[in-house]
């Protein structure tokens, strides 16, 4: 089972007290942007095997949202973060290169 803490409150969170909101660090364009742009936003996303950002809302606890960085396939989980934070903290991107050398954090803006 995957256990998330948020970093609200500090409670670690099993799934069930969680809802999933999608993949982060995505940027939405503003109303000039293309229909591409705007495509792309509304329906491209990742769908890694490895490491993986996402959004999660404490939903059976403080009701916050936050992002947290894990491996789709091993479930280990790097850590938990701010849903305000543009980018992973550098502590997080730390763990991920520490058990995943050669990962590199691509650019989103």
């Amino acid at each position: 089972m995957l256990t998330l803490t948020c970093p609200y409150c500090g409670i670690p969170c099993d799934e069930t007290e969680l809802a999933a909101g999608g993949e982060a660090h995505l940027k939405r364009f503003g109303p000039g942007a293309s229909d591409a742009e705007f495509e792309g936003y509304m329906f491209h996303r990742e769908n890694p095997k490895g490491v993986h950002f996402e959004r999660w809302r404490h939903a059976y606890g403080c009701g916050k949202w936050f992002l947290a960085a894990r491996h789709t396939v091993t479930m280990e989980v790097f850590g938990t973060y701010e849903a305000q934070s543009t980018e992973p903290p550098q502590e997080v991107r730390d763990r991920i290169t520490a058990r995943h050398p050669g990962w590199t954090w691509r650019d989103f803006a």
